[in-house]
């Protein structure tokens, strides 16, 4: 198994698919599906695969959160609570991974792809242009503590489309820009990949060379999305969004029902 992992025509491919899901989780999240199955494929065991996909992925989004932080599309102080809550729920995500079957999200996760997509595609995905944050009252921080330990919690127990479901929620709950969605969700998401990481190595399911090595991919990838992102606005996001939540959401009911 592990040395099926390090072939060098597998890890190449591995590569590969995680430059694709760098560039994909850096605009619209969803990365994770992926990787995931492609380091199953590889012959990872479940846990191995989702510690060494943590890993890889906070190369990813770490990349995508420092440029939106830098684009000043990410402001750590207003989202305080968020970051906070997403770590919590990703720490008690992960510690419960480690002792339950995870078999039963690959028939729930299909349906909340779905919820997703028809939401993306008929709903209003962040119709707002102007880049100003919602107001910061008493309802926002609310907001943000159930928000952030939900998909911290999904994060840590699962992970694979926890991005696209942050676009989706923001969408839903806060009156912004689609670019301050995007530097929400990629930053959050790298709060839970950090925070699920650190807890996934100390419980010793981490490939550490085979996810460094698709780290950087994902990075350079992510760096693309991101910057192509804020270049292009949401005349690119939408479609890329939308795109991506369909092909999951087929992906995941094929595997899951047939």
């Amino acid at each position: 198994m592990f040395e099926l992992a390090l072939d060098p025509t597998t890890w190449a491919l591995l590569c590969a698919v995680a430059l694709a899901a760098g560039f994909i989780d850096a605009i619209a999240g969803g990365g994770g599906m992926l990787t995931v199955p492609a380091l199953l494929t590889a012959g990872l065991p479940p846990h191995l695969t989702l510690g060494t996909n943590k890993l890889a992925a906070s190369f990813g989004s770490l990349t995508a959160s420092v440029t939106y932080f830098r684009k000043q599309l990410f402001n750590p102080q207003f989202w305080a609570a968020s970051i906070i809550a997403t770590a919590i729920g990703a720490l008690i995500g992960t510690l419960i991974v480690d002792y339950l079957s995870i078999g039963f999200l690959n028939k729930l996760l299909p349906i909340v792809i779905i919820l997703v997509a028809c939401y993306s595609l008929f709903g209003n995905l962040s119709t707002v242009e102007h880049d100003n944050l919602p107001p910061l009252n008493r309802a926002t921080t609310i907001k943000q503590w159930l928000q952030g330990l939900s998909l911290g919690f999904f994060d840590g127990l699962a992970g694979p489309g926890t991005g696209t479901f942050w676009t989706a929620s923001n969408s839903l709950l806060y009156k912004m820009s689609l670019l301050l969605n995007c530097g929400l969700a990629r930053s959050m998401n790298f709060v839970s990949n950090f925070v699920s990481l650190i807890t996934f190595v100390a419980l010793g399911h981490v490939n550490f060379l085979l996810g460094i090595t698709m780290g950087f991919f994902l990075m350079f990838g992510a760096w693309l999305g991101a910057h192509s992102a804020i270049r292009f606005g949401s005349k690119f996001i939408r479609p890329v969004f939308n795109t991506v939540v369909i092909i999951l959401a087929l992906k995941l009911i094929y595997e899951a029902y047939l």
